[in-house]
């Protein structure tokens, strides 16, 4: 496999990791995250669980399907690229034959649909971008926010950009870089600020307040800005740009902290009522 693309999809309120193969031109999917919307279990320990049990009663059985999964590093919790079951469409979709779920037949219907959308969008990467605001749309999400989350991920495009033509390796690299500024500019770790929204799998962008958002790109932008201006290449440099990028908007955010009297980083996020999260009290500078 090459050029391997990391991504992420929704399946109604369950966030599915995926890869994207260049060469093959084919999606691996999470399966754990596959098993853990078939079953319905928010708890992703007890959905491995499950999941290494039928991978065990499959293997008994002879089956080809635990033969066709393989292991590939996709995003973790904690940010870091960490290894998992991963298969393709086709794997699982025969795959979801063998757990009882009432979700069984709409993965189906979605895992044959995301491949039809990708083709689309490789021929027109603008589909893309209009499928993203349709679904942010649909979760309730303001045209406000949805153009301020184009336009941080425009801002971390250019830099993860930078840093892949600066010795900065995908994966590790970045997410190294990535907590870096997050934790310089809002105080806490990409992980701490997850915990903090009752986020588990979800992507945190995907969760964040509009002021969460801005600051976030300000960072990143500061970032990048200061890197080509040192003309930072590989990690120690890099890290020193992170750190005062990522120091830009921290006293950005520290000094609308001090006029508001709120809090930026919040505990506020996007999931159903019943998994909400009372917002913490503003914290200490």
């Amino acid at each position: 496999m090459s050029a391997l693309l990391p991504s992420s999809a929704i399946f109604e309120q369950n966030q599915i990791r995926r890869l994207y193969d260049d060469a093959t031109e084919r999606w691996w999917f999470s399966v754990i995250d596959i098993i853990q919307a078939l079953v319905q279990q928010p708890d992703y320990q007890a959905a491995r669980k499950y999941w290494k049990v039928l991978k065990g009663r499959l293997d008994k059985e002879g089956s080809q399907l635990v033969t066709n999964c393989y292991q590939l590093k996709m995003p973790a919790d904690d940010g870091k690229m960490r290894l998992t079951d991963v298969a393709t469409a086709e794997t699982l979709l025969r795959l979801v034959q063998s757990v009882p779920s009432p979700k069984a037949e709409p993965i189906k219907l979605w895992l044959a649909k995301v491949g039809y959308e990708r083709m689309q969008e490789m021929a027109d990467p603008s589909l893309g971008v209009d499928r993203a605001r349709e679904l942010w749309l649909k979760h309730g999400r303001s045209e406000k926010w949805i153009q301020q989350r184009m336009m941080g991920q425009e801002t971390r495009n250019k830099l993860t950009d930078y840093w892949k033509e600066h010795d900065i390796k995908e994966g590790e690299e970045f997410a190294i870089l990535t907590n870096i500024i997050h934790q310089e500019w809002s105080g806490v770790t990409v992980k701490g600020h997850k915990a903090i929204k009752g986020l588990k799998t979800q992507n945190l962008r995907d969760h964040m307040s509009e002021a969460e958002l801005i600051f976030t790109a300000l960072a990143e932008l500061s970032t990048r800005q200061i890197a080509e201006s040192d003309k930072a290449k590989g990690m120690p440099k890099n890290k020193v740009a992170a750190r005062k990028g990522g120091g830009i908007a921290k006293k950005a955010r520290l000094e609308l902290e001090e006029r508001t009297g709120k809090s930026v980083v919040t505990g506020s996020n996007f999931l159903p009522p019943a998994k909400q999260k009372i917002a913490p009290k503003k914290r200490t500078k």
